[in-house]
């Protein structure tokens, strides 16, 4: 028995659900420079003029990839195109879907208008997007997002699905960071040592990383088809609250890395990560030199404009 929200009594997800937009699937810049110096008329005309040009794959196609690759299992994982082309101008995209034998199946193609309110409407765990302004709508709809950045990434063809999250204003909320950016590193150590046995509030990407711990449980144990680590810039006597953070939700990290304030990316490569999440940008620049890289704007580093 299931409830309007694709959970089970449990609350727990029956599938893992994936918004993507063509930008972050396909390799876009060509036409999308066409779009910025030309306009509509002349992007539209590119487009239809070569629908039958397979994309380039994007930042995010080989783990859309090997998301779905995934239902070789079952019907664990749906992957949802949201574009803000018009079904017109689509037609290359879905193209180019059939032709890498992608199982998208659904899509919503906006004519040039956000489409972040379907991400809700498909009850998503995620959003990926090249567009930082949907992504924001996203997350202020309480919906898992990140802007996909341009980002190296080297041939992976494991079976594994490897996901890296940052910890603060994304797994956790940002209420520790906000004593760190307004009192300094003593003053969230002290609070972070007083507050040990007391949980963090969750972040955005909480419900995903449940989503995803839920799946790992689904999936043929033995093969260990996906891994998750947190890559945190947390080092002692800040790690408790984040273990027993986690205990308290009953969520499994597989691998943490306790970094202490260096940079990520050298650890980010030696985890082989598909994709990392962080919200600070310094981050995801270094991050996007080893492997694909979502930005989540959210929390006190990144303030919404006009706020």
């Amino acid at each position: 028995m299931t409830n309007e929200n694709n959970t089970t009594m449990s609350n727990q997800p029956k599938k893992l659900i994936i918004a993507i937009s063509s930008r972050a699937l396909f390799d876009l810049d060509a036409s999308n420079t066409i779009y910025e110096k030309s306009g509509v008329k002349a992007y539209a005309k590119y487009q239809i003029a070569h629908e039958d040009d397979v994309l380039t794959p994007g930042v995010a196609f080989s783990l859309v990839k090997k998301l779905l690759n995934l239902n070789h299992y079952g019907p664990f994982v749906e992957v949802i195109l949201l574009s803000r082309n018009s079904a017109d101008t689509g037609l290359r995209i879905f193209n180019s879907i059939q032709h890498y034998n992608l199982g998208i199946t659904r899509a919503v193609f906006t004519d040039g208008t956000s489409p972040h309110n379907y991400a809700t409407a498909f009850h998503s765990h995620l959003f990926l997007s090249a567009n930082q302004e949907d992504v924001q709508e996203s997350l202020q709809a309480g919906c898992a997002a990140a802007t996909i950045l341009p980002s190296h990434i080297d041939d992976n063809n494991e079976e594994q699905v490897r996901i890296a999250f940052d910890g603060d204003a994304v797994i956790f909320s940002d209420e520790s960071e906000r004593i760190y950016q307004e009192k300094g590193l003593a003053a969230f150590n002290a609070n972070e040592q007083a507050a040990a046995q007391k949980p963090l509030k969750p972040g955005p990407f909480h419900d995903f990383l449940s989503a995803l711990h839920f799946l790992q449980k689904q999936l043929p144990q033995e093969k260990k088809l996906i891994r998750t680590a947190l890559i945190t810039a947390r080092s002692a006597p800040t790690h408790e609250r984040v273990i027993r953070t986690f205990r308290s939700w009953d969520i499994r990290i597989d691998e943490t890395a306790f970094l202490g304030g260096l940079e990520k990316g050298e650890f980010l490569h030696a985890f082989r990560a598909d994709i990392f999440f962080d919200d600070q940008k310094m981050h995801c620049t270094s991050a996007s030199e080893h492997v694909a890289t979502g930005h989540v704007p959210s929390g006190c580093k990144n303030p919404i404009p006009g706020t």
